[in-house]
Formats: structure tokens, sequence, C-alpha cells
């Protein structure tokens, strides 16, 4: 099932994924099934199986979108605090 975009600013989504995610499910699935049945190699469609497992969505946040804020916020930015005492 196909859902329009609120008012076209937010993004288009199929089923539970956006299109974007979709997409490069698609071809990482080809891809994994031709590494499977070519040369018996299990990880690319493990893989892509994670990826698309993550990239579900669920009232337009993800859990590899969770995941990124909680690393953007432990590691990779600064946090400030400002310890002071007011009267």
């Amino acid at each position: 099932m196909y859902i329009y975009p609120d008012n076209l600013k937010s993004k288009a989504t199929m089923w539970l994924w956006q299109l974007k995610d979709i997409g490069i499910i698609g071809v990482c699935a080809v891809v994994s099934i031709l590494a499977l049945t070519q040369a018996g190699f299990f990880l690319p469609i493990v893989l892509t199986a994670v990826y698309a497992f993550l990239t579900i969505r669920f009232e337009d946040t993800s859990i590899m979108d969770f995941i990124r804020y909680a690393c953007a916020f432990f590691f990779t930015r600064q946090q400030f605090y400002e310890w002071r005492f007011t009267d």
C-alpha cells in the first residue's frame, strides 16, 4: 500500500519503509541472492535482512535513526554542561 506524503512535505513511504530504503533493500537483495546461489556466501543476505529490519519506520522514526541519534549524543557531539550555584 502506497501512502502519499502529508502535504507533500514528508517523505513517501510504502508499507513500513521509505521508498529510498525499498530501493536499497531491493538492489542488495538481488546482489545477495546472486552471492548465495553462485558462491554459497550467506553474509550479504544477512546484512540485507539486518538493514531491512533497522529501517522499518513507525510514526516517522526507525531503529537506525535512534541508533544514529544515540551515537551522536554519546560519542560524536560535544556535550556542554554548566554547573553553577544560584541563589
